[in-house]
């Protein structure tokens, strides 16, 4: 079954606020902490948005891009910090 684009953002936007649910702030900074990653948001919800198991795995993603030929690999980059806003 083929979606189009709002079907599949619907999709998408259900599966995340159903595994943010999985999550609170206090497990979410606790796990981030051991990581030696420091967090601060103006709010509790904003916490939760930055849980690393809500994104895909970078570097998958990087694969299939290059494997198709519609990016290529130069260099593995590490960040040092993430302002948002």
């Amino acid at each position: 079954m083929l979606l189009n684009d709002k079907q599949a953002k619907d999709k998408n936007v259900k599966h995340a606020r159903a595994d943010k649910q999985k999550y609170t702030p206090e497990k979410v900074k606790s796990s981030l902490r051991e990581r030696g990653v420091h967090i601060r948001t103006l709010t509790r919800g904003g916490i939760v948005q930055e849980t690393p198991e809500l994104y895909k795995e970078v570097d998958i993603v990087a694969d299939v891009s290059h494997n198709l030929g519609i990016a290529t690999k130069v260099a593995r980059l590490v960040p040092l910090g993430v302002i948002k806003g």
